[in-house]
């Protein structure tokens, strides 16, 4: 077993070991934690006698807190193996350790192998880390899963695609999308380029347009014959066909619309239809993947993160449409955009999300003009009331909204469990006293049989010194979600905030944003972003699935990176956040039954919770504006005996059996990324 202990400055990195035995060597990667043992077992065959080691895969900075290489047994190694391909590998997902080693064996005497060599390989597969900015070309190559060939619907759908043009477009700009369009199964579909609608000297014109009358003799599908200028290509809303712009040199995958047609069919009610894409250079090969999650208002209002990859039904948005005329080329992603938004209005199951690249872009994709997206978004939401102003986010092209808190500002009640721990208790009490800028709040410390002299002396200062501070004693044994449950009970406020004492708030306006977010009626959990003590990304949201259960998305990951495709600094709706920062309504929390005590004394209960919220039909969403740091398990410590990992087993084995189904596949993240890790790394 090799462990490592690794600082770096980059994220989405791994080691590198390379292992010589004379002529013969093999590598394995190691993907690197932060703060905590990196571990994995490799098997070392006879012979080997020289180890090189590479540090870090990416140009950055590390240290190195430990490192050491340990032998241990077989049997050790087979338990440790085994509970890897339960914890991270799909296909032994649910199965016990006797289980797993069957699948493994059936596995091993299909391919006519060992079961040591199936073992390893399954094993070494969890471990594969490609960033998809350093290692999409070989994603592409080695991994990319391509649907299986599947009859089309009897009916296929009809597809009307028009392509703004310019007078300087390159005709074989035009000649390549057309070609992408001429590999699709479905033939159902017209490609109707849009001439400029400004005054433009006819000469510059006539080389493109002589070069498409020759594209359209051989392909009738390219029409030439309808609108010419963009100013006539107004919208039909009354022909149910499927509406898309492309950019000239824009390709489709060769099995995009055929996957768009099987989908439409077997979800009727589609109205929008979007799905993941990259870009493409000059030289054709493909770059810049976004895994886009599934129907996600809260990211859409932060982020144009639908892209180019999208489809409309011309009769879905009615008047809606934005505009009555296509736009020319220069608008092509703003008039996307101001599509995208428009569809705000559906319903939720009429949005939906193909999980796989069908589309390849060239050209920037950022809706443009002036004041950016921000502007757009600030469009679609004049009027609404519950709206106090939209401004620019955190990064390029995204916005805020910034809700309005209502004018009779709700009582917040924060809770706050603890046991002794004055070190971390006093320092998180005072902060939220001190730096809330929100006042209307009272905070619940819930004392779960402190015995420090120190402590309890504490609680009964700052309860007499601060109104807003009252202290709860809780007799019983150690029981998060019974905790908690007996606070809401006594807290007085509309909003219930389960706080961990071992959080302090980095700025005053951390609440003011977390309330704002949980007074919005369609919205449940609200969480906050995390930070550990060294600066590093400690809670960006939850991903269901990760390890098997859940984790923390971007962990470890700088303060100012931006995350997977902008993703750590915009508001977005998740289905989980954590309870370690975390708002929502009484109503709601009561509505759910509060947290599961007799299940989830520990660990996951916040994760339940916020997929019993979900299923009750609100938005869970995770805010960048509210940022604490918190210092992870200080109080409660590691499950590092016998006892703690047998309950933690028992509660992971609880949420399997809850909520598998929804644990493998989030709607949030994206079927194409990885559960081995918290980065956003392809799978």
């Amino acid at each position: 077993m090799i462990e490592l202990v690794a600082e770096r400055s980059v994220t989405s990195v791994a080691a590198s070991f390379r292992f010589e035995a004379g002529a013969r060597t093999f590598n394995i990667d190691m993907p690197l934690r932060v703060g905590k043992p990196s571990k994995r077992l490799v098997y070392l065959p006879p012979g080997v006698r020289r180890l090189a080691f590479r540090p870090l895969n990416s140009e950055g900075r590390f240290s190195l807190a430990h490192f050491r290489l340990v032998w241990v047994t077989p049997g050790f190694a087979r338990d440790r193996l085994l509970q890897r391909l339960i914890n991270i590998h799909p296909d032994y997902r649910d199965l016990g350790q006797a289980e797993a080693r069957a699948r493994v064996a059936e596995r091993a005497e299909a391919r006519g192998e060992p079961w040591r060599r199936t073992a390893i390989r399954e094993y070494e597969s969890t471990y594969v880390c490609l960033c998809s900015r350093r290692n999409y070309r070989l994603w592409t190559r080695q991994f990319e899963r391509l649907p299986e060939a599947r009859p089309l619907p009897a009916l296929a759908p009809a597809y009307r695609l028009l392509m703004p043009l310019e007078p300087t477009t390159a005709p074989a700009a035009v000649e390549s999308t057309l070609q992408s369009l001429q590999a699709q199964a479905v033939e159902r579909w017209t490609l109707e380029p849009v001439w400029p609608g400004q005054a433009v000297d006819e000469d510059a014109l006539s080389v493109l347009r002589a070069a498409l009358v020759r594209l359209a003799e051989a392909e009738p599908r390219l029409r030439l014959s309808g609108a010419t200028v963009a100013s006539d290509a107004a919208v039909d809303v009354k022909q149910p066909c499927w509406l898309g712009l492309m950019a000239p040199g824009d390709r489709l995958a060769g099995h995009a619309l055929a996957e768009h047609a099987r989908a439409v069919a077997a979800e009727p009610q589609a109205r929008l239809v979007y799905a993941d894409e990259d870009a493409l250079d000059a030289e054709g090969m493909r770059h810049s993947p976004c895994f886009k999650p599934a129907w996600n208002p809260d990211l859409l209002l932060s982020s144009p993160y639908l892209g180019r990859a999208l489809w409309v039904r011309g009769d879905a948005l009615g008047e809606r449409l934005p505009g009555a005329d296509w736009p020319r080329l220069a608008e092509l992603d703003t008039w996307l955009a101001r599509l995208a938004l428009a569809a705000l209005a559906l319903p939720a199951e009429g949005c939906l999300h193909l999980g796989g690249i069908l589309y390849h872009a060239v050209g920037p994709r950022a809706p443009g003009g002036e004041g950016g997206y921000a502007a757009l978004v600030g469009e679609r939401l004049a009027g609404d009331s519950g709206v106090a102003e939209v401004v620019p986010g955190l990064v390029p092209n995204s916005a805020r909204v910034r809700w309005a808190v209502p004018e009779r500002a709700p009582l917040v009640s924060l809770l706050v469990p603890t046991r002794d721990g004055i070190a971390i208790l006093k320092p998180c009490v005072d902060a939220i006293l001190e730096r809330t800028a929100y006042r209307h709040f009272e905070l619940l410390i819930l004392d779960n049989q402190s015995t420090c002299p120190e402590t309890l002396a504490y609680m009964a200062e700052v309860e007499q010194r601060d109104p807003r501070v009252r202290v709860l004693r809780w007799h019983h044994p150690f029981n998060y979600s019974a905790i908690n449950n007996f606070g809401a009970r006594h807290a007085r406020g509309e909003i219930i905030g389960l706080v961990n004492n071992d959080v302090e708030p980095m700025e005053g306006t951390w609440l003011t944003e977390m309330v704002s977010q949980a007074c919005r009626p369609e919205i449940g959990c609200v969480g906050a972003k995390l930070y550990y003590p060294n600066g590093t990304v400690q809670h960006g949201g939850v991903v269901l699935g990760i390890g098997g259960v859940a984790g923390h998305a971007h962990r470890f990951f700088q303060r100012d990176e931006a995350g997977y495709c902008g993703r750590l600094k915009l508001v977005q709706n998740l289905s989980a956040v954590t309870a370690a920062c975390l708002l929502l309504r009484r109503e709601v929390f009561e509505a759910v039954g509060g947290l599961n005590e007799p299940d989830l004394a520990v660990a996951y209960n916040d994760v339940d919770l916020c997929l019993k919220v979900r299923e009750a039909g609100y938005r869970n969403l995770w805010t960048p504006y509210a940022e604490l740091y918190h210092h992870e398990s200080i109080s409660r410590g590691a499950d590092d005996t016998p006892a703690k990992r047998a309950r933690a087993l028992k509660e992971a084995r609880y949420m399997r059996h809850q909520w598998g189904a929804l644990l493998d596949r989030d709607p949030a993240y994206n079927p194409n990324l990885t559960l081995a890790y918290e980065d956003f790394s392809l799978r």
